[in-house]
């Protein structure tokens, strides 16, 4: 069915089929399958030209679909990550993070090695030597939703 319909498309089959991969980027993300519908597509381009040339089989043509489709992919991810720019706020979605550094007073005293402090508006979980409520405490990494603590 699928080799028949590519018959009577004739050079058509290749964009046809690179449209469907760029349809298909919209339901699958990680902008994949755009090179590979890019690869089709410029198939699709040669085969409007050579459509009626001799040496313009089938096998050839997959040959060259495959080629392209893995340099279209290098070549892709290459420009993709070539112009990832640094954000400007790098602990946007890591909260833990972006409270190294600072101090806070303890709350709760920590007694074997676990205790807690008020930042802001939130009590955390801190790690650290045992010392009394009320020490005066820096961050000094941070473990998910636990930070590690030193005395001040």
């Amino acid at each position: 069915m699928l080799l028949s319909l590519a018959e009577e498309l004739g050079p058509w089959s290749w964009w046809v089929a690179g449209l469907v991969l760029l349809a298909a980027e919209l339901i699958v993300p990680g902008v994949f399958l755009v090179w590979i519908g890019l690869a089709a597509i410029i198939v699709g381009a040669l085969s409007l030209a050579l459509w009626d040339q001799a040496f313009w089989s089938w096998q050839l043509q997959l040959l060259l679909f495959a080629a392209l489709a893995v340099i279209t992919v290098v070549l892709g991810r290459r420009y993709i990550y070539r112009n990832d720019k640094p954000s400007d706020q790098p602990f946007l979605n890591q909260r833990g993070a972006s409270l190294v550094g600072r101090t806070a007073t303890l709350q709760e005293p920590i007694a074997e090695g676990r205790g807690r402090i008020r930042l802001d508006d939130t009590f955390w979980s801190v790690m650290g030597p045992d010392l009394p409520a009320g020490t005066r405490v820096r961050i000094v990494a941070s473990n998910g939703r636990d930070l590690t603590v030193e005395p001040f």
